[in-house]
């Protein structure tokens, strides 16, 4: 059993809001840092986006609210400066607020924005950070990330590609994917277009390349292959994400790690009693 200690003196500070800006990871509740817990038993309200599991907000006390305020593409979002809204305006009525983010609050997740509109009104706030899906799903799938014989470096790119002039320096990426992993995040809606970019500016067919569907969930499911037939692939699993794509030689080496058999924490659960709080 883990015991936890109060970081924020509860009655003390309650007359003031906080924020805290939380990475709740991959997917799996027990890949939560125990700050991120502590944060998340603490607060009044939570407001989570779509890549938060379930088994994750299963963690908060009953009394405490959440807010669902996600964002993704080709369904209904909530506007950013919304979200920025409603923390502020929860926080200045005094309430712990946690803004909690899949994977990591410092990669692709729009932070920035969030903090300068906490500044804006005086608000504190903190930032926990979290596992990011790229190390998740590695973890999870057994596809590392770097290896000493075939990939000395990593990228992490988005694949949310508004028009031509946001999209990566793909001539680069090529140029550099024989020792090097890409990482694409938000990319299975772009799946396509990735494989011809990456062909197009001359890689071949053969390319490995994986995508990760629901990483470090119980629905997690791996598809390996090469830009040849990774897009059939995706299609005939009916891969409806979130998922993560990796490329490069490191998919050849992929490891035999056990399945993921956790749900909800399992047998060695954190105990979120009141007792193991105090």
């Amino acid at each position: 059993m883990i015991r936890l200690i109060h970081s924020l003196d509860s009655k003390n500070n309650r007359d003031a809001g906080f924020v805290s800006i939380v990475g709740a990871g991959p997917g799996d509740a027990e890949l939560l840092t125990i700050k991120a817990f502590k944060a998340l038993q603490e607060a009044d309200i939570v407001l989570f986006d779509w890549l938060v599991d379930k088994s994750i907000l299963a963690l908060l006390g009953e009394k405490t609210e959440t807010e669902f305020v996600g964002k993704r593409c080709g369904k209904h979002s909530m506007h950013q400066d919304v979200i920025c809204d409603l923390m502020v305006k929860h926080a200045l009525s005094g309430k712990r607020v946690v803004r909690l983010k899949g994977g990591d609050p410092a990669i692709f997740a729009r932070t920035v924005e969030e903090t300068q509109a906490l500044e804006k009104h005086n608000v504190e706030y903190c930032i926990i950070p979290g596992i990011t899906a790229a190390s998740g799903a590695s973890a999870s799938s057994g596809i590392p990330l770097t290896h000493r014989d075939y990939s000395q470096s990593v990228i992490f790119t988005t694949a949310s590609l508004k028009n031509v002039d946001s999209e990566p320096n793909w001539k680069e990426l090529v140029h550099k994917s024989a020792k090097q992993t890409l990482v694409f995040y938000m990319g299975l809606g772009k799946l396509n277009l990735i494989v011809n970019r990456l062909k197009e500016y001359g890689l071949e067919d053969s390319f490995p390349i994986a995508v990760i569907d629901n990483a470090c969930t119980i629905n997690q499911s791996v598809m390996t292959g090469t830009l040849h037939d990774i897009v059939r692939k995706s299609i005939c699993n009916q891969i409806q994400g979130p998922a993560i794509i990796i490329c490069g030689e490191v998919v050849q080496h992929r490891q035999n790690v056990s399945a993921i058999t956790t749900q909800a924490l399992g047998k060695y659960a954190l105990n979120t009693t009141e007792s193991a709080l105090a």
